[in-house]
């Protein structure tokens, strides 16, 4: 008894083959082809342009950080981090032990979204690709440096 083929057809039409050995090749050659998805990993993504995360959720978002009342923080699974600037301070945010994120229906967080923190609704007027947050030591560093150019032009 020989080899079983049930519902496997070999097709003899020379058309079809070339469909196919067309499709495959277009398949092969679109990376190429396509400078987005052939851009390196290497190469740094531009930093401070308008940006959104798509479908944002616990499974898109890593990780996030207050920028005090100002602004935040957000990092993607990806390790790609973003900042959000509000329109208005936005109160109790580095207490805050989580977030929600309301798109209106959107499916995306962009700047036309806003960040819930307990009952307060800050909409963000500005949503940017980012380096990571200062550390705490660049944070005093630059709080020092900011304190002491005061401190001289009062002088």
């Amino acid at each position: 008894m020989g080899p079983c083929r049930a519902g496997i057809r070999e097709s003899k039409d020379p058309d079809m083959k070339k469909l196919l050995f067309i499709a495959l090749a277009a398949v092969l050659l679109l990376p190429a082809a396509s400078p987005v998805l052939a851009k390196s990993a290497d190469e740094p993504r531009p930093l401070g342009v308008e940006s959104s995360i798509a479908f944002p959720n616990d499974a898109t978002i890593k990780t996030w950080e207050a920028d005090g009342e100002d602004g935040i923080w957000i990092q993607t699974r990806h390790r790609d981090w973003y900042y959000g600037k509000f329109a208005t301070i936005c109160r109790d945010l580095d207490l805050a032990h989580g977030i929600g994120i309301d798109n209106r229906g959107t499916a995306q967080l962009d700047k036309f979204a806003a960040i819930l923190v307990g009952r307060q609704r800050c909409q963000l007027i500005s949503f940017v690709t980012s380096a990571p947050p200062p550390t705490k030591a660049e944070r005093k560093a630059a709080a020092e440096a900011a304190k002491a150019t005061k401190a001289a032009e009062a002088n």
